[in-house]
């Protein structure tokens, strides 16, 4: 894999989907959909995934696709691929609460190592680099020249006041239970991939989830995390979340930055 046209191509996917997401989310009402799991699809989930997915596929045509909105590549079967998630956040986007975004990610050998988050409401823009390492791009985003970048690293946490980010839309009990075995100095809430980037920039130490997800809600995210230097295991045995699992789904996990002491379900 050239890292350097895999960096630059994702980022110019990412930001021709950003644009469409939002010339859709700032106009007239649109339209809502449940899938057959009845998670909710909009046209903005459709529009930002092809985009992507002919991007890819014209860049990379020998490396598999994995992407949410296309049901027939959830039965690729490999241990080095591409996957997207055109739109991770729908409700946010529903809701307009602007907590979504645009996740692509490159899985080697089971394990994200590029990726690339973009935020287009927060205007926030998170990648790996072609050397692996993260960085946060800053200004106007223009689609054929990189802007000004900063590299980002996780924190060096305080077990004694964690910072800690859960999910906006998925929050429970057990979650509940599970960060209250902590010490906590802040809890704050996000959706989306965006509560991988916070870990990974320092603005949250730590973030457990114990709910349903897919490789797609979380490769990128967590491949952003590893080249800020943290971490995402199990939730059960504390193993590292690998990827080109049965049907791409997730257990629960736990995303952090080395120095949490983490506790036992």
């Amino acid at each position: 894999m050239d890292f350097e046209e895999l960096t630059k191509v994702m980022r110019e996917l990412a930001l021709q989907a950003g644009d469409k997401i939002m010339e859709i989310y700032n106009g007239d009402d649109f339209e809502v959909r449940s899938k057959s799991d009845e998670s909710p699809v909009t046209v903005a989930d459709e529009a930002a995934d092809a985009i992507i997915s002919a991007g890819l596929r014209a860049a990379f045509p020998d490396i598999p696709l994995v992407t949410e909105e296309q049901a027939a590549s959830h039965k690729v079967s490999a241990r080095t691929f591409l996957i997207v998630d055109p739109l991770d956040g729908t409700k946010e986007f529903i809701k307009r609460r602007g907590d979504f975004t645009v996740n692509i990610a490159y899985v080697k050998d089971g394990v994200p190592v590029r990726g690339i988050v973009y935020a287009p409401a927060r205007e926030r823009l998170f990648y790996t680099d072609a050397e692996g390492a993260s960085v946060e791009e800053h200004g106007a985003f223009a689609l054929e020249k990189q802007g000004q970048t900063t590299p980002i690293t996780v924190s060096k946490p305080d077990n004694d006041a964690l910072l800690v980010v859960a999910s906006k839309s998925h929050r429970d009990q057990a979650t509940d239970d599970y960060i209250s075995k902590y010490t906590t100095a802040d809890m704050k809430s996000a959706g989306s991939s965006l509560k991988f980037c916070l870990v990974a920039t320092g603005e949250a130490d730590l973030y457990p989830r114990l709910g349903r997800t897919m490789e797609w809600d979380t490769a990128a995210g967590h491949a952003v995390l590893n080249g800020a230097g943290g971490h995402v295991v199990r939730f059960d045995d504390h193993t590292p979340l690998q990827y080109g699992k049965p049907a791409f789904e997730n257990p629960f996990f736990i995303a952090y930055a080395p120095g949490v002491a983490l506790e036992k379900p």
